[in-house]
Order: C-alpha cells, then sequence, then structure tokens
C-alpha cells in the first residue's frame, strides 16, 4: 500500500433549499494545496466541483459521484488558517457562491484537543475509534473504492453559525443540519453542521492501473 496524508479541514451544512454541502480544504497534500466541494442536490444528485482533473480522479477513486465538474475552486478564510470562533469562509466552486461563519468549539472538539494530535490522527488510533463513532453515525476508518483504505484522524471541531449560499444564482436558503445524510463513501459528515481539523489518510493498493497520486 502507498500513503497518501491530506491535512486541513472538512466543512458539513445542509440548506433550507435541501442541498447538503461539504466543503474540504487542505492546504497540505499530495497534490498540493487545493480545495474541493461534494454536493448532494435535493433530487439526491451528487456533484463534484474539482479544481483540477488530478484533483478529480483521485476523488472520484475514493467516493462515489454522478457528475464531476471541473472548475476554479477558491477559499478565503478570514483569521488564522487554523480554525476559530467567528471567522469567516467564502468559497466560489462553478455554480456555488458559498460563505459561512464558525462558532464556538464543541465538546467533541474540547474533547479531541485532550488528545495529543500525533495520536489523534494516527491510523491505529482511527481504527479503534470507528467502532464509537458508528454509535452517532460517523466513521473514523473504513474501506473505498479500488481497494483504498480511507482514516479520519480528527482533533477539532467547531460549530458553523451561519450560511449565505446559492446554485446558478438561486438563493439556497438558512443553515439547517446534515439530513438526510449525504452518500459519497463509507462515512458521512456529522448531522450538525461544523467545521473539522482533520488528518485524512488514504492507503492505495500497490497494482498496475490502481489510482495514484504523484510524489509530493
Amino acid at each position: 500500500m502507498t500513503r497518501h496524508t491530506f491535512e486541513g479541514f472538512i466543512a458539513g451544512m445542509g440548506t433550507a433549499e435541501g442541498t447538503r454541502l461539504v466543503v474540504g480544504h487542505w492546504p497540505t497534500s499530495p497534490l498540493g494545496s487545493f480545495t474541493d466541494v461534494m454536493v448532494e442536490r435535493p433530487d439526491g444528485q451528487r456533484l463534484l466541483l474539482a479544481p483540477s482533473m488530478e484533483v478529480a480522479e483521485f476523488v472520484t477513486a475514493t467516493y462515489s459521484f454522478d457528475d464531476v465538474v471541473l472548475t476554479p475552486v477558491t477559499c478565503d478564510i478570514a483569521g488564522a488558517p487554523t480554525i476559530g470562533p467567528a471567522q469567516t469562509w467564502t468559497v466560489e466552486a462553478g455554480p456555488l457562491r458559498l460563505a459561512f461563519t464558525t462558532g464556538s468549539r464543541t465538546g467533541l472538539g474540547w474533547l479531541l484537543r485532550a488528545i495529543p494530535r500525533p495520536i489523534a490522527t494516527a491510523p491505529a488510533f482511527c481504527r479503534f475509534t470507528d467502532l464509537p463513532a458508528r454509535v452517532v453515525g460517523l466513521r473514523t476508518a473504513g474501506t473505498a473504492g479500488h481497494g483504498r483504505r480511507e482514516y479520519y484522524g480528527a482533533h477539532d471541531v467547531h460549530d458553523l453559525t451561519s450560511l449565505v449560499a446559492s446554485w446558478t444564482g438561486t438563493d439556497l436558503g438558512d443553515l439547517r443540519p446534515v439530513t438526510p445524510p449525504v452518500r459519497f463513501g463509507f462515512g458521512s459528515t456529522p448531522a450538525r453542521p461544523s467545521v473539522t481539523s482533520v488528518v485524512t489518510t488514504v492507503d492505495t493498493p500497490d497494482t498496475p492501473g490502481a489510482p495514484r497520486t504523484p510524489a509530493a
């Protein structure tokens, strides 16, 4: 297996219109710094908004979508490059315009902060926490497409407090929980709108033709 490590943030949110959004912002990854957006529309259509073919190929080999839109994706964060309260994140990606504001650290966030980061983000620890995480509808370890294994090592969580979003110019309405759960891979984002600091580890099999990232 070849190991690929992505360090960044995952923000999950629902809208009154019914669209659910998962924003991945990855300052450090084998693919360089990038942002992508996974979208599930009210009718169940699953879309990936990706900034390059390279990103799209890696993500679609791990998750499932009905369509992929290659488009510039920008993410501007007002404040420090770590999660904090009262930060405004602005995302533009093809048909999507999105701005959301962070709130206070959640109870889970405080618990994660008490665990040393090297432990919280280690794949072995993610395997250990996967079973209890399932009780609240989450996954921290599992199998993905093409024989891949994936681990989510979260180390902080903050609530989202507000949202302004539109799709092809149509307002998506107020912030709502991510319900029903999104259907991109073996795990979902929490129902509670939030942004998580995370190290995502993806192990890919070393077999001919297996999708792989270039060397970092």
